[in-house]
């Protein structure tokens, strides 16, 4: 007996449909996860230098926040101040720890002679292309020894206005006033404890309270974006005024043109007329 003859079976596709569905579903679902996100742009950069490390020939890429660091660790150690002023790398970014004692004059917000011309270095690093993208967050600290003078009637004035000094210096060496913010701790978030047991003072913990602390963390996309349409409309508004001033002198010019030949005619007139009549 003759087997039955072979038929195709007909081309069902009706699976696509909801496969294609689903995928539609999930790239919305991760489209409104990275717009909900906020980016951590040093765990990033961590990340990135992690997996060139894997992949790469084994070194690690040198991230913009670990090229930062070391620029700033290398000022610290050019003008000697590697005991007064300690660099960190944390999951935010890079702080610089400063001795207040090494930097202000005591009970002041006055920075001595020396802070000048190292946070002008430091500015010269961070005003440059490819590190200008970082918030800069310079926080006041005391210890709790209570001040009670005319203009610091405690320690959240000093330790704001020491903060202030620092930040008002950084803008003067070129950062942009968009990257800075100062803020003043009075001794609320002492680093070690200023006091032992019986309430007694530790002196060496109190100095190591009494600081200041610059904290760079890079932008996330957002600031950043926002960061380069202030810097545009600031490059417009320069030109604009630039346009004015060259279009200004160019009418003053003419008009002192239009004027010295005025009088050039208004001289030479009396000798060309005719003498009078005897």
């Amino acid at each position: 007996m003759a087997p039955p003859p072979l038929t195709e079976e007909p081309d069902e596709e009706e699976w696509l449909l909801t496969y294609a569905d689903a995928i539609t579903l999930l790239m919305a679902f991760f489209i409104m996860l990275v717009s909900f996100s906020k980016i951590d742009m040093a765990l990033f950069d961590e990340v990135m230098s992690g997996i060139h490390e894997k992949i790469g020939a084994g070194e690690a890429a040198e991230t913009t926040t670990s090229v930062v660091k070391t620029k700033i660790e290398d000022i610290v150690f050019q003008v000697g101040m590697e005991q007064k002023v300690e660099v960190q790398k944390d999951d935010r970014g890079v702080t610089i720890d400063m001795d207040s004692g090494s930097f202000f004059k005591p009970g002041t917000a006055l920075l001595i002679d020396e802070a000048g011309p190292l946070i002008k270095l430091w500015a010269d690093v961070l005003i440059k292309e490819e590190y200008k993208y970082f918030l800069i967050d310079v926080e006041g600290h005391t210890d709790d020894d209570p001040i009670h003078t005319e203009r610091y009637p405690s320690n959240w004035e000093l330790s704001a206005d020491r903060a202030a000094a620092v930040v008002r210096t950084l803008q003067e060496d070129g950062v942009h006033a968009f990257q800075l913010k100062a803020t003043g701790f009075g001794d609320s978030h002492p680093k070690v404890p200023n006091r032992d047991a019986d309430g007694n003072p530790i002196k060496l913990n109190q100095t190591k309270n009494r600081r200041v602390v610059i904290r760079l963390e890079p932008m996330n996309n957002q600031t950043k974006d926002a960061f380069t349409e202030v810097l545009l409309e600031e490059r417009l508004a320069r030109e604009e005024r630039q346009r004015r001033a060259e279009a200004k002198a160019a009418q003053d010019a003419v008009q002192e043109r239009l004027k010295a030949a005025e009088q050039q005619q208004g001289g030479a007139a009396p000798q060309d007329q005719a003498p009078a009549p005897q």
